[in-house]
């Protein structure tokens, strides 16, 4: 029975169209999740749209519609955009749900049951824009004199009736968890920032407004609805099936990891521990937050006007060669920059040049020379030992070692190292020249390097899965042989030379990218 493995993305405020930062973290999440299956564990996805709060409720009234009619349109743009990166989700939550209610209603009563929720008076700065409270030695003063939030939003004077959650009763169990689990948070320095934050003490949290209705109502006090963080953290439990402790629940939680941006780390890392702790809950086994993605070095903004749509750029270049450049390009948990020239540079080189265009001339080369029976026997020599130790150092050792630690570019740098050394041992070998000088030779060569561009497709699976699918649809692997474990095989290329396949012409799977004309 394979161990399984539960992955969430944070789920998306619906109050806007998706841009490329939520593309950045599905993408990622996916790669991760599609690396799991490889490697034959038993994942489940979850991601969804976080559709309650004061912000939707403003944002409705602004556009002259409901909260729930704008809930159900934008979400249905998050949910398109993920089909169209090819995100493999297995269930996209909506906290409009009536299973959410249900579940958000079952963990505040258990926090009740703990006592730890109390009724009393907010006075306070709260951000609309963050859905967050803030502490007055949090904020800043803006240059027009305006106090803002940290993250740089405003913040309003908030006076009402709340229920409270006894959060300062949890300062010191939550930093005897962070000793005692190190990787609990990750990377470092979001686990140094959530320490500090925690260390300087905590204070009791409204979880409740009732100066608005578009949300979870509080169990037993309907003029009250759940502060939208109870209930949007609450979906990690709902989509597996809590509090009914269904064998979908019992299998995945705790989850293994939390994919979301640094700058919601308080509410996973603090928050949610606590509110866990409070209903007797196991905690999640990891929280990941990610760095932010800059257009060209600046943080996206509507007022800049750097906001940019995901879909056009999948349209523009593919969805795989979008995909490919998010995950290369930046390290993961750090920011990183993109640019339309970056984007085109990258996937040329890499893609194009190296990847594709070493698999288009081998594979080309056996379906016109050797009328597609993929070669097999040959002259073999130390070279072709030395070229597929290096290919499996990379795919069966590197890059699964990196993936599993989230460290998808490094993951993807050591796969890059084993493409030009195969580049490298084409130049050097000349099958082409072969043919004429010593036919057993090429053969040996051309077996090598199938061998070795099937173990490259099959491990950059996770990154780019439609293009490394139709190449090794072109080379007649099996669906059943394409997980990391079946890199270790040795004897499946001889079975597929001796099956009778033929190679027909392969088409090109990297076609070069052209620079847009308003780049």
């Amino acid at each position: 029975m394979t161990k399984p493995y539960y992955i969430t993305t944070a789920i998306s405020y619906p109050n806007g169209r998706p841009h490329i930062g939520h593309a950045y973290e599905a993408i990622a999440t996916d790669a991760i999740a599609r690396f799991q299956r490889q490697m034959g564990r038993d994942v489940f996805f979850m991601t969804g749209t976080d559709e309650h709060g004061l912000k939707m409720a403003q944002t409705a009234r602004d556009k002259g519609t409901t909260p729930a009619a704008l809930a159900e349109e934008m979400s249905g743009y998050f949910k398109a955009m993920d089909e169209r990166l090819n995100v493999s989700f297995d269930r996209f939550i909506r906290t409009t749900e009536s299973d959410h209610h249900k579940a958000s209603q079952a963990i505040w009563q258990a926090m009740v049951d703990a006592g730890d929720i109390y009724l009393g008076r907010y006075e306070g700065w709260y951000s609309v824009r963050d859905e967050a409270y803030y502490d007055e030695k949090e904020l800043v003063v803006a240059d027009t004199g305006e106090k803002l939030s940290p993250q740089g939003t405003l913040v309003d004077w908030t006076v009402e009736e709340s229920w409270f959650f006894r959060l300062s009763k949890y300062q010191e169990p939550l930093l005897r968890h962070y000793a005692d689990n190190p990787d609990f948070i990750r990377p470092e320095a979001r686990r140094n920032e959530v320490m500090r934050f925690v260390e300087g003490g905590l204070s009791d949290l409204s979880i409740s407004r009732s100066s608005f209705d578009w949300g979870v109502k509080v169990p037993g006090d309907d003029k009250h609805v759940m502060y939208v963080w109870v209930d949007a953290l609450t979906n990690y439990l709902t989509g597996i099936g809590y509090p009914e402790n269904t064998e979908t629940y019992a299998k995945y939680w705790p989850a293994d990891v939390h994919i979301i941006g640094k700058d919601i780390i308080r509410f996973h890392a603090v928050y949610w521990p606590a509110f866990l702790m409070s209903a007797k809950l196991p905690l999640p086994k990891q929280v990941f937050g990610h760095g932010f993605l800059l257009n060209r070095g600046e943080k996206m903004s509507k007022s800049v006007g750097n906001v940019v749509d995901p879909l056009a750029l999948a349209d523009a270049f593919g969805v795989d060669q979008l995909r490919y450049f998010l995950l290369r390009e930046v390290h993961f948990g750090q920011d990183g920059s993109y640019s339309v020239e970056a984007i085109v540079n990258r996937v040329n080189a890499d893609l194009a040049n190296s990847f594709g265009n070493l698999a288009q001339r081998i594979l080309s080369f056996i379906a016109k020379n050797c009328d597609g029976v993929l070669p097999s026997g040959g002259k073999g020599d130390a070279a072709d030992d030395e070229l597929l130790a290096t290919v499996a150092a990379a795919t069966q050792a590197e890059v699964p070692r990196h993936f599993t630690d989230l460290a998808l570019s490094h993951g993807i740098e050591a796969w890059l190292k084993a493409v030009f050394a195969c580049n490298q041992y084409v130049d050097t070998q000349a099958p082409w020249a072969l043919r004429k000088t010593d036919p057993e030779r090429m053969t040996a060569v051309l077996a090598t390097l199938y061998r070795a561009i099937r173990d490259l497709a099959i491990a950059i699976l996770p990154i780019i899965p439609q293009s490394a699918s139709a190449l090794l649809d072109q080379m007649g692997i099996p669906e059943g042989e394409r997980s990391f474990a079946a890199l270790k095989d040795e004897g499946s290329y001889a079975r597929l030379a001796a099956s009778g396949f033929t190679l027909d012409t392969p088409k090109p799977i990297f076609p070069r990218l052209e620079m847009p004309v308003e780049a």
